[in-house]
């Protein structure tokens, strides 16, 4: 049994619902087939943006997604995508895959489509081969509403008015495929380029420095001393990989219960992460203005048999969504610094929330975890003490249960309870400080096999249905979690 202590009573911080973020790269099918099919496709679609997809990412409530990269962001030249289609620049995508990329989809089709199902744009610049100009002119395209050449030019090409844009990363990976950067280059780059990043008229950019990866704690403490009044957040991207090998991370449906155990201690490891990060980040800035920005997260599989490697897709199993469930309960946890997170990719790629085939689409086990997480976008967090028995496996130890909470403005008090182990049930006792309750309503996610995943024949095989099995007994609320299950209640 496990043992879970909900301060109901002492609700802390907000949980921002940016960290229920998402990221769209052009990389695979994430763009072209996945959101983007043209204006004259058969499929139904707004705008050239297929109608279904974006029925599913607005159910979802996306409160923001990242464009166009990734690694693709720092060799993109966003004057390469705007104006008549006909007339964009073509180029090589030579991070994923070699293939051809037409540009189509740019910055006004972007921002159509965050318009279309209510997301905030994150517009990743280029620093890696582009210029101070080219990342200043941008942003006064995007958000001057005045006369300039800029702007002229964006209502020539059929804005007249500008578009807000909160959210600008300067840089994307420089450590790695956007320069190849030491820590005290970029830190004097990202000052150089974020200076001519301005505001215009009531628009504030946001503007994101590129951070570590993993646990490169030197690339935090040279930016935080460098950078701190410069940037508004940083990032930071960790991968989940069950072997721990780059170049044989393991199939996403054929697993052994090992690999199984090893995804979820591998992933873990974001707590880690952000409570060391955050310690030098409170060094610079105690009063932790800085946000700390997980604009990269998920799982990296092999990619499925048969599909382009450059491609990156992969399928998406009850494991994905308790992976899901495990990260976004940590981010809750350490909410006071972490303020936006983006799950690695929205549609295709990764640990998409959506999988296209054709004119088919179907919803992914990790699209169901944050259907059944949204309610904890902006509520209050809830600090608890989890008491949980060890899932062990060759010698190795982790918690086997995950959980987190918070109450909304209506008082609704949200509990979230992952149970990571393959083939046990876990009883958890709830012990709630200052939650009357009148009454208990739950959704929950789980499958008969570790395997199980949805399919294009089979769509619906893992969802979320109403879940029942919790009882009250001397005040306390006890709640049977199956195995490899995900649940959230609702208490009024």
């Amino acid at each position: 049994m496990a043992k879970l202590t909900i301060h109901a009573d002492s609700p802390l911080h907000t949980i921002n619902r940016n960290i229920y973020g998402h990221f769209s790269e052009h990389l695979g099918r994430c763009i072209y087939e996945g959101i983007w099919v043209g204006l004259d496709s058969p499929i139904p679609n707004t705008e050239g943006m297929r109608n279904d997809v974006l029925d599913a990412l607005k159910k979802l409530q996306i409160p923001v997604l990242r464009w166009p990269g990734g690694c693709f962001a720092d060799e993109y030249h966003w004057k390469d995508g705007v104006g008549p289609a006909e007339k964009r620049k073509r180029m090589i995508n030579t991070h994923w895959g070699g293939v051809l990329e037409n540009n189509h989809f740019g910055t006004h089709e972007f921002l159509r489509l965050c318009e279309l199902i209510g997301a905030e744009p994150y517009i990743s610049g280029n620093v890696g081969s582009g210029t101070v100009a080219e990342m200043s002119e941008w942003v006064e395209y995007i958000t001057f509403d005045g006369e300039s050449p800029m702007a002229n030019w964006r209502q020539e090409n059929g804005r007249e008015k500008p578009w807000k844009l909160t959210y600008f990363g300067v840089g994307n990976e420089n450590w790695g495929c956007g320069g190849d950067m030491r820590p005290e280059y970029y830190a004097d780059l990202y000052r150089r380029y974020a200076c001519y990043v301005r505001n215009y008229g009531d628009n504030k950019v946001f503007k994101i420095a590129c951070g570590a990866n993993g646990a490169d704690y030197k690339w935090t403490e040279v930016l935080m001393r460098e950078a701190t009044k410069y940037m508004d957040g940083i990032s930071l991207h960790h991968y989940t990989i069950p072997t721990g090998v780059w170049k044989d991370k393991g199939s996403a449906t054929d697993f052994s219960e090992q690999e199984w155990f090893n995804t979820f201690s591998n992933t873990l490891i974001m707590d880690e992460l952000l409570t060391r990060h955050s310690a030098i980040m409170d060094t610079y800035d105690p009063d932790k203005r800085v946000a700390l920005i997980v604009d990269e997260w998920g799982t990296w599989y092999n990619v499925e048999p048969g599909t382009n490697p450059g491609f990156l897709y992969q399928q998406n199993t009850i494991r994905d969504a308790l992976i899901a469930g495990i990260n976004l309960n940590l981010f809750h946890h350490h909410s006071d610094r972490v303020r936006m997170a983006n799950i690695a990719q929205v549609v295709n790629v990764l640990q998409a929330v959506i999988l296209t085939e054709g004119a088919d689409m179907l919803l992914t086990p990790t699209y169901h975890v944050f259907d059944m997480y949204k309610v904890h976008q902006d509520a209050s967090y809830i600090p608890v003490e989890t008491d949980s028995p060890a899932y062990e496996m060759d010698g190795k130890q982790i918690t086997q249960l995950s959980a987190s909470a918070s109450k909304n403005a209506q008082g609704q008090l949200h509990i979230s309870l992952c149970n990571l182990h393959h083939s046990e049930p876990l009883v958890v006792q709830c012990d709630m400080k200052g939650q009357h309750t009148n009454t208990i309503s739950g959704l929950i996610i789980t499958a008969d096999t570790m395997y199980d995943h949805n399919t294009f024949e089979e769509p619906e095989a893992v969802k979320t249905v109403t879940f029942t099995d919790y009882h009250f007994e001397n005040d306390q609320l006890f709640v049977t979690l199956p195995a490899r299950s995900v649940v959230t209640l609702c208490l009024n």
